[in-house]
């Protein structure tokens, strides 16, 4: 269990992120950006991070972890948001890749991954959605079947973010068909660089590319490279969505925005409709990091908080949209650049609510649970 951290910790952890994005955003090395997890790749920053300790914070020291606790690391990922700071590269391997690993992959995938992602060299993207499948992960077509040493992968991936700079994918797979969907499912990590894997761009409409396609055309697999059991991916799955759902990420996309909005407030401080809005949305905030906090304590008490970690990514989801739409009252927002803050955070907003589940699925989770207390 990792140890509890002591009464300074997180501030020194706080002090410690600030200081380095402060340096190299001074130097030039970044420009601070909405949705920042998503869209902002810089592998010499996360390797920089990581050569402080702060990726793979919740991994056991052997696998080049830092044994601290989910606490901790929520203040090193909030400051991280706070600063618009290029983390897409390290982001997704960090949160629930090295994780879900660690509680179901054998000893052998544990040492070949895990110290990879800690040093900042895996790169990890997520073949999870599909074409005709989108957030319903159940009716995932790819398949694997089982040949000698391993398995073939056939299938089609779409929205794989950074999959063009990843050198590993997370892949939901079926190995089995029942005729129940949510049967039969697994979980594999594919070399990115391997035989008969084809990235194809997707380009948004500011001419960025972050989203991809990913074709998996008889792609071999190793055997030692399924995650857990074979065909029991649907309940290591949604355990893991709580590491993926449950993050300041879910809250923070926006934050630049409403960094501006203070700012603007401030400048308009005879403007009470705008003042009393920003109150509200500050108070918000206020209550959705204790919502992050809670699910990272839940996280270092050893639970899977799927409920609460989807009640936070949709309430998130909302004030982040939120937090966009209060702009619009300032004149900060009138015809936006595609690069101004309003802009990047506006052309982001529509897959706030997709990624990580849409508010059907998270509202059905929310409701089953209720049901039941």
């Amino acid at each position: 269990m990792p140890h509890s951290p002591g009464p300074d910790s997180c501030a020194e952890l706080r002090t410690q992120v600030r200081q380095l994005t402060a340096e190299w955003r001074s130097a030039g090395r970044y420009v601070p950006r909405s949705d920042s997890w998503l869209r902002s790749f810089d592998l010499e920053f996360s390797k920089e991070l990581a050569a402080r300790g702060l990726i793979a914070m919740t991994y056991p020291v052997e696998f080049g972890g830092a044994a601290r606790t989910h606490v901790e690391r929520l203040a090193v990922t909030e400051e991280l948001l706070r600063a618009g700071a290029p983390v897409a590269a390290h982001w997704i391997g960090d949160r629930q890749i090295g994780p879900a690993i660690l509680r179901h992959g054998t000893r052998e995938l544990q040492e070949e991954i895990v110290p990879a992602i800690a040093s900042g060299k895996a790169v990890f993207c997520l073949g999870m959605s599909e074409p005709e499948a989108g957030s319903d992960l159940a009716s995932v077509r790819t398949s694997a079947e089982a040949v000698a040493g391993g398995w073939r992968i056939n299938g089609h991936k779409i929205w794989t973010t950074q999959a063009h700079h990843a050198t590993h994918a997370y892949l939901l797979a079926r190995t089995e068909r029942t005729g129940r969907k949510h049967e039969g499912l697994t979980e594999f990590v594919v070399d990115m660089h391997a035989e008969g894997v084809t990235v194809t761009p997707i380009v948004d409409l500011s001419g960025e590319h972050h989203f991809n396609e990913v074709r998996f055309d008889n792609v071999l697999v190793p055997a030692h490279r399924v995650i857990g059991e074979v065909g029991g991916g649907w309940r290591q799955i949604v355990e893991q969505l709580s590491f993926e759902r449950g993050g300041a990420e879910r809250v923070l996309s926006s934050y630049p925005v409403l960094v501006e909005l203070i700012a603007e407030t401030a400048r308009q401080a005879g403007d009470r409709e705008l003042r009393a809005l920003l109150g509200s949305l500050v108070a918000r905030l206020a209550v959705l990091r204790r919502l992050c906090f809670e699910v990272a304590q839940a996280m270092d008490d050893g639970q899977a908080p799927v409920q609460q970690a989807a009640a936070l990514k949709y309430l998130g989801n909302a004030f982040e949209h939120d937090v966009i739409e209060a702009l619009r009252l300032t004149d900060l927002c009138q015809d936006p650049a595609f690069d101004s803050t309003f802009g990047q955070a506006l052309l982001a907003s529509p897959a706030f609510s997709l990624r990580g589940g849409a508010a059907e699925v998270l509202l059905s989770l929310i409701a089953r649970q209720e049901a039941r207390s």
